[in-house]
């Protein structure tokens, strides 16, 4: 299956300089820079065909996420990897995503107050990830029974990518899925 990334809030996410980065670790070569607002990347791929890349500087213009496609779009081609999986090792931050998933390890609650750090597995970008975060209150109270009863969740957040570790800022608990005891019978 392919998977278009083409999301104008989530392609605004993706910093330049992580962008660069990413270019120069995977064989990119910058050709030219036009100030701040812009720079021209070059590649071969295996089979000798010559690909380029314009890589906007400046998120806060117009046009920002739709020169992000066009970088997804020609990355995709050029190193026959699916947009989902390129977008992985881009992302540094999705600002208020919801995500399921399953709580694997509650931390020691803290001692002041009813709250503690949780580590969850959800799908980012399509794959499994580890996601840290710290929840206070019911929202601690409704973890741990998720735990406890292997229930997935769903919340809500900042994530955040940092050294390939995802953490979810201000997290706020939108429930939990229930066991279905007996099955509905329909009339």
């Amino acid at each position: 299956m392919i998977v278009t990334v083409r999301d104008p809030d989530i392609l605004k996410t993706l910093e330049p300089p992580q962008v660069a980065g990413y270019l120069q670790k995977h064989g990119w070569q910058e050709q030219s820079r036009d100030a701040d607002k812009s720079s021209i990347w070059t590649r071969k791929n295996e089979a000798g065909e010559d690909y380029e890349i314009l890589l906007a500087l400046k998120p806060e213009v117009s046009g920002f996420a739709l020169r992000m496609y066009e970088v997804m779009e020609t990355l995709e081609i050029a190193e026959n990897r699916s947009q989902i999986e390129i977008l992985a090792d881009l992302i540094t931050s999705l600002p208020n995503i919801t995500l399921q998933g399953i709580v694997m390890q509650i931390h020691t609650p803290n001692a002041d107050k009813l709250s503690g750090e949780i580590i969850l597995i959800g799908v980012i970008a399509d794959r499994l990830r580890k996601i840290q975060t710290s929840l206070g209150d019911k929202d601690y109270i409704l973890a741990i029974k998720a735990y406890q009863e292997r229930l997935p969740i769903l919340c809500t957040g900042d994530l955040i990518k940092d050294n390939n570790a995802f953490t979810l800022k201000n997290p706020a608990l939108l429930g939990l899925w229930c066991k279905v005891d007996q099955p509905i019978q329909l009339e």
